[in-house]
């Protein structure tokens, strides 16, 4: 009785106390005209190098055909050279226009100074040069050297939301901060130049892109932000060996060129990952009558019927808005079915796709801003980010909106072409 007692008011004082985390602007990096590569460019930048052979060169078409990709997607311009030049130079002059683009896209937004930042976050998982990206960022912008930074590689295309997470871990201590996050990937350096089939499909997916996000815990800032965050799940299957291995950097059968193999058992991981992640969300987010389904087919299942299909809770119930990872057009057709989403609902997600690629932990920033400029963002909408990294892992971010988002008064990457879309994008 009394241990029960005490953990209530453990818990109640807990959320008395945690501050409130708001999202007060964000910025996608939308790359110059002369990176835009169309799936014919893509190839035959592709045989132009001398490095494939014939039937990787089909292999990675066949790919790209049913990629869900459009031809307006961006490359750096190292790939579009002949023959292409994959350096630490051309990496670090990717990344850097990248992040600065996105940085300064979002100072101007906020009408922030670069000094007043506390805590800065980047996440890359493949390019982690010496100095790291966070001392590439404090650098260019000259920001005060007691700034807390912070570099996250290697943890694949959910790190955006883990960073997210990170941030709102560091806010709770560190009283009125403002927190930069800065979410990107780099397709020079993991580009594969051999032909081992599972390591050429990242060569097809991945695209230029990155975001830029200010986060804050001053309450005075929720009259001008855009969000508040609710929630962040973080799920780990890394345990499983068949998940931890269904995304991995490693040599090739030549053992002279990197790649990073992805594994049959992708699909098979992500899903793992996801009914892990969705069952903790659930406890906050779904209404009790869904909770009671979901819990009374899980002990019908357990104990006495293992026959029984344990129900899906229905998230539609909970969210106006699904941010879902441009993993791939197989991704987003898969998550659609397991969560019973309609075309409109998905539709952020498979329009990033076709128009930005997968631009890995950034995507669910592009899909957000797709919202955006759509003026679909209304008071008090609430907005789900899904994202799936190596390791494996599923993170989500759960936010709510504080006030209409004009559409005339946004800028952003999509503000001037929004009206070209949606696109039929069906095979």
């Amino acid at each position: 009785m009394w241990c029960a007692s005490i953990s209530y008011i453990v818990t109640f004082y807990q959320k008395k106390c945690s501050k409130k985390v708001y999202l007060v602007d964000f910025a996608c990096y939308k790359p110059f005209p002369n990176g835009i590569c169309s799936k014919e460019l893509f190839i035959k930048q592709t045989k132009s190098g001398g490095n494939f052979k014939d039937e990787s060169i089909d292999f990675q078409k066949k790919i790209l055909d049913r990629s869900g990709f459009g031809d307006k997607t961006y490359v750096p311009e190292s790939l579009l050279k002949i023959p292409q030049n994959i350096s630490i130079v051309e990496a670090r002059k990717e990344t850097e226009s990248v992040i600065f683009g996105a940085i300064n896209d979002l100072l101007l937004k906020t009408k922030m100074k670069a000094e007043d930042i506390e805590i800065l976050i980047t996440n890359c998982s493949i390019f982690n040069p010496v100095p790291s990206l966070s001392a590439m960022v404090v650098n260019h912008f000259k920001l005060k050297h007691t700034i807390l930074c912070y570099n996250l590689s290697g943890m694949g295309c959910s790190a955006g939301l883990i960073a997210i997470d990170l941030a709102k871990q560091l806010l709770q201590v560190h009283q009125n901060s403002y927190a930069l996050v800065v979410s990107t990937e780099n397709t020079n350096s993991g580009y594969y130049l051999g032909n081992n089939r599972s390591m050429l499909v990242s060569n097809c997916l991945f695209r230029v892109g990155g975001a830029a996000i200010l986060l804050s815990n001053i309450s005075s800032d929720s009259q001008r932000s855009k969000y508040h965050l609710k929630h962040t799940v973080r799920t780990h299957k890394g345990s499983q060996d068949t998940c931890y291995n269904s995304v991995f950097q490693k040599e090739d059968e030549t053992n002279k060129i990197t790649g990073v193999s992805l594994s049959k058992e992708l699909m098979s991981s992500a899903g793992f990952a996801l009914k892990a992640n969705i069952t903790t969300l659930g406890k906050y987010v779904l209404p009790l009558l869904e909770q009671f389904k979901f819990v009374s087919t899980f002990v019908v299942k357990k104990y006495f019927n293992n026959k029984v299909k344990i129900y899906t809770p229905d998230f539609k119930l909970c969210f106006d808005h699904f941010c879902v990872h441009t993993g791939g057009k197989a991704v987003l057709d898969e998550i659609q079915k397991v969560l019973g989403l309609s075309d409109f609902q998905l539709e952020p997600s498979k329009m990033t796709l076709y128009r930005y690629g997968n631009t890995s932990s950034s995507s669910v920033w592009y899909e957000l801003a797709y919202c955006e400029a759509k003026g679909r963002i209304r008071k008090g909408d609430r907005i789900w980010q899904i994202a799936f990294g190596s390791g494996f892992k599923c993170n989500t971010a759960v936010w709510c909106a504080l006030r209409n988002v004009d559409p005339i008064k946004e800028i952003n990457p999509w503000s001037d072409e929004i009206n070209e879309f949606p696109v039929d994008v069906s095979i």
